[in-house]
């Protein structure tokens, strides 16, 4: 083994993925690995964790298992987590570490519990490695999850009364923070179900390895010391980011997947592109839909756009470095060359940046949609105190 620490991998996945069929094929497929084996249920009943305890007891007696309750790894149960894995480690008893995350829970925090120290500066990185992040799809409800507005509160399964994530939210968290995708049950399915499953999977994370299974049997290698994480590429993976810096990955259209970015240098009517916004989209033709626009009537802003699935949003996301005096900004040779990087006079960094995903997608069309929505010359020339008398369906953001 390469390093002294603990490796680790983490097992996500929405509820009912079968997260937990996947744990038993591994504790009786694991080629003398001794594991030992984390479950973070959210459930008080904690039926994952009995089935668990009984197969350990039953065939692998050296095994592991410890059950955190009542919480979620990336928040309440921090702490306990530092614990238990710094007493798995120094014992030496154990070749392999799995964490299984409830399933509403996103990777990305809980990857970075691994950075997280204590009060007396002991982080888990001191002594496990996070090795590979996992994702397990449902191949038979992974699409209509996806496709459907439902939030998670609808649902019965939340982080309590403040989370306002949806479903579709959760599901792109986990596909697109992972290293490994695991599509299960794909027996239950047909081969056009599972095509499609498998292409919204890779446009939504490209670098991802997509494995597809079913009765929860997977070889150990594929997910068990891969060393395939690494924290700054997984933050970079998603599909979306990478067409927006135009590295197109042309094997998701295999799947009829198709990606452009949209790009233009003058702002948007606002009426005419919150129509757009919100005229009735083919459900499941637009997978991913992501970046920032710029609309007359708030002509200083950067207002974000993020669509998965059924669930688009919308927000100010802060103000175009155009707006703010030169006098304020960053000094840093970094932070100037990231600045002038999008300048084009005579509008700065003011612009237009939308990237979109889809199935079967008309380019052509949306294109043309977009700059019917931008100001004609004539609403240009007519200057900001024009533009902010506009009408404004995005002012409530």
């Amino acid at each position: 083994m390469q390093s002294s620490k603990l490796p680790v991998t983490v097992l996500s996945g929405f509820l009912g993925a079968g997260k937990t069929t996947i744990l038993k094929h591994l504790l009786s497929n694991r080629d003398n690995l001794r594991i030992a084996l984390i479950v973070n249920d959210m459930s008080e009943l904690n039926i994952d964790a009995d089935s668990l305890k009984n197969n350990v007891e039953l065939r692998r007696a050296d095994e592991k298992l410890v059950e955190l309750s009542n919480g979620c790894i990336c928040c309440t149960l921090r702490e306990d987590l530092l614990t238990e894995v710094a007493s798995l480690a120094e014992s030496g008893n154990y070749d392999y570490l799995i964490i299984e995350s409830t399933g509403i829970s996103e990777p990305l925090p809980v990857a970075e519990t691994f950075t997280f120290e204590d009060e007396d500066g002991q982080s888990l990185s001191n002594m496990a490695a996070l090795d590979t992040m996992v994702t397990v799809v449902d191949a038979a409800n992974f699409l209509t999850d996806y496709e459907e507005a439902d939030s998670l509160q609808q649902r019965g399964e939340h982080l309590g009364e403040e989370d306002e994530r949806s479903v579709s939210d959760l599901l792109v968290d986990q596909v697109e923070f992972s290293n490994v995708v695991v599509i299960s049950k794909s027996d239950l399915v047909s081969e056009d179900q599972l095509k499609k499953v498998r292409g919204v999977v890779t446009s939504l994370n490209p670098e991802a390895r997509v494995y597809t299974i079913k009765n929860g049997e997977i070889a150990p290698e594929l997910i068990l010391n891969t060393g395939l994480f690494d924290f700054d590429k997984a933050a970079q993976s998603p599909g979306w980011l990478k067409e927006l810096r135009g590295e197109h990955t042309p094997e998701t259209e295999e799947y009829g997947i198709s990606s452009f970015v949209y790009q233009a240098r003058r702002p948007f009517h606002p009426e005419k592109f919150y129509n757009f916004l919100h005229q009735d989209w083919e459900s499941g033709h637009l997978i991913r839909s992501k970046g920032f626009f710029w609309i007359a009537a708030m002509p200083h802003h950067a207002l974000q756009w993020n669509q998965a699935g059924g669930i688009a949003r919308y927000g100010v996301a802060g103000y175009f470095w155009k707006a703010i005096p030169e006098k304020d900004w960053p000094t840093d040779p970094e932070s100037q060359e990231f600045i002038y990087e999008k300048w084009e006079e005579p509008f700065g960094d003011m612009r237009q940046e939308l990237v979109f995903i889809g199935q079967g997608i008309d380019q052509q069309s949306i294109t043309a949609q977009l700059e019917s929505c931008l100001l004609t010359d004539e609403e240009l020339l007519a200057g900001v105190p024009f533009w902010q008398q506009m009408t404004n369906p995005f002012e409530a953001v």
